[in-house]
């Protein structure tokens, strides 16, 4: 079957029908999921392209939900062709776009439309678009809602690029009255500065000073924040890229109480770990900071628990010159972890080991993400209706990661060389094969998804 041509039906002895995994034929028309059945209720149509995959899991595809392509402005760092290839290639069929590291970011309505233009004919997997928050832009994100974008992101603290400044309280107050009545989300970058500005004492090469200069305490005061804010104006918000553990207990007791609160933690913060990162390896630094062992297991028991709602891979790549890696000084190197390509093996490697189950997988990684950005009618489930969009892996097979396999723009990322367990053979998007075994489509199919206005649209 050749790349880009359309998929009648796909059998498996392993479909993730619901949460039980059993033999069936995935059946698709006009690119949604038509029917599902079972294999001796099958029968082709003489025109129907079968793609028999032997045992290979057949899931939903992956909708990650924070990705940084950094088109317009910075595509040196990435773009839409690189980072919707990488995608396809790692079994991801909906990426949602930061509001910044672009150039302009996404503040504002004709912001929006600039990229929206930038990124068309690029994608090779469907785009959805976040807004961003700033200081003064509070009258454009209702025009920003009814033009498509799946919400909003803020900072509370310096967000590494000047043209995306962080928000004040009062900022705060005055987007939340706007998005009152939207059913638009409020995405928050969690950290706050609580501790005087001292000088660095120690050695800028050791990722231990790094680590104190960003300790606990700077989550847990702006998750203080959010969570009052929610409670307050009972707008939904969303804790991105949860690192610390120590929050929780503030997250549940929100949640406990009655706040719309949701909250992700991404690949790197369950894979590593600050104990086993090299003097000078400045490719694993991110903010908020890769934390220590026993805090990596308390996010994987947090997880298991259902406190942690998803998992995400908050791909933030930049060229190699802004990691530093010749004076190996990670108060200086750019924060940001490329990983787009390899969120599902990567989370597979470790979460099997910990007794998760492949209904997990897309729980995390596919139906929450997707219910986030409100794409839960389209995406995130094997089910009649349903985007016929589907990745088609190995769970048991491994792999290494080489440069020569990485789709990013910009190879550096601190899992070069590194073994993961579970190999994406094939991505279908809405019906049509993307990516097989190592090639990508010719031709870039995937659409931009523009998000309906969900509800209280008169009293916008």
């Amino acid at each position: 079957m050749e790349l880009g041509s359309t998929v009648g039906a796909v059998r498996s002895t392993r479909v993730l029908v619901g949460n039980e995994v059993r033999p069936a034929v995935v059946v698709i028309k006009d690119g949604k999921i038509h029917q599902i059945q079972s294999d001796r209720d099958f029968s082709a149509d003489v025109a129907c392209e079968v793609l028999d995959v032997g045992d290979n899991v057949v899931m939903p595809g992956i909708v990650d939900c924070h990705v940084h392509v950094n088109e317009p402005g910075r595509t040196t760092w990435e773009g839409f062709w690189t980072a919707t290839r990488a995608a396809a290639a790692g079994g991801v069929t909906t990426i949602v776009d930061m509001p910044l590291n672009s150039i302009p970011p996404t503040t504002t309505l004709g912001n929006f439309s600039d990229k929206l233009q930038v990124a068309s004919g690029k994608c090779f997997v469907d785009t959805a678009f976040w807004g961003g928050v700033i200081p003064g832009n509070q009258l454009e994100l209702r025009p920003m809602i009814q033009a498509g974008v799946a919400g909003f992101k803020c900072f509370l603290i310096h967000s590494g690029v000047d043209e995306f400044p962080h928000v004040t309280d009062f900022d705060l107050h005055t987007a939340m009255k706007q998005l009152q009545g939207t059913g638009s989300v409020l995405l928050f970058h969690a950290e706050r500065d609580v501790l005087p500005t001292t000088e660095e004492t120690g050695d800028p090469c050791q990722y231990s000073t790094f680590l104190q200069s960003r300790p606990d305490v700077m989550e847990i005061e702006a998750i203080r924040t959010v969570t009052q804010l929610c409670m307050q104006y009972q707008v939904r918000c969303h804790i991105v890229h949860l690192s610390s553990a120590k929050p929780l207990k503030l997250i549940d007791e929100a949640r406990r109480a009655g706040a719309p609160l949701t909250v992700e933690t991404t690949h790197h913060y369950l894979s590593l770990c600050a104990e086993n990162i090299p003097a000078g390896a400045t490719q694993f630094k991110c903010c908020p900071p890769i934390r220590g062992s026993m805090n990596r297991e308390q996010l994987w028991s947090a997880l298991k628990a259902g406190q942690i709602d998803m998992v995400v891979s908050d791909h933030s790549p930049c060229t190699p010159d802004l990691k530093k890696l010749d004076s190996g000084d990670f108060t200086q190197a750019w924060g940001g972890i490329s990983s787009l390509q390899f969120g599902l093996p990567l989370f597979w490697s470790s979460a099997s080991k910990r007794g998760f189950q492949l209904h997990d997988v897309v729980r995390l990684l596919s139906r929450k993400t997707s219910q986030l950005c409100s794409l839960d009618n389209l995406k995130g489930i094997l089910a009649p209706g349903f985007d016929a969009d589907l990745v088609i892996w190995d769970p048991e097979r491994e792999f290494e990661i080489k440069e020569a396999n990485i789709h990013h723009k910009n190879k550096l990322t601190p899992y070069l060389g590194v073994t993961l367990q579970g190999v994406v053979c094939a991505t279908i998007l809405r019906g049509r094969l993307v990516y097989r075994e190592g090639s990508l489509c010719p031709e870039p199919l995937g659409k931009h998804l523009l998000i309906p206005q969900r509800r209280n649209q008169a009293q916008l």
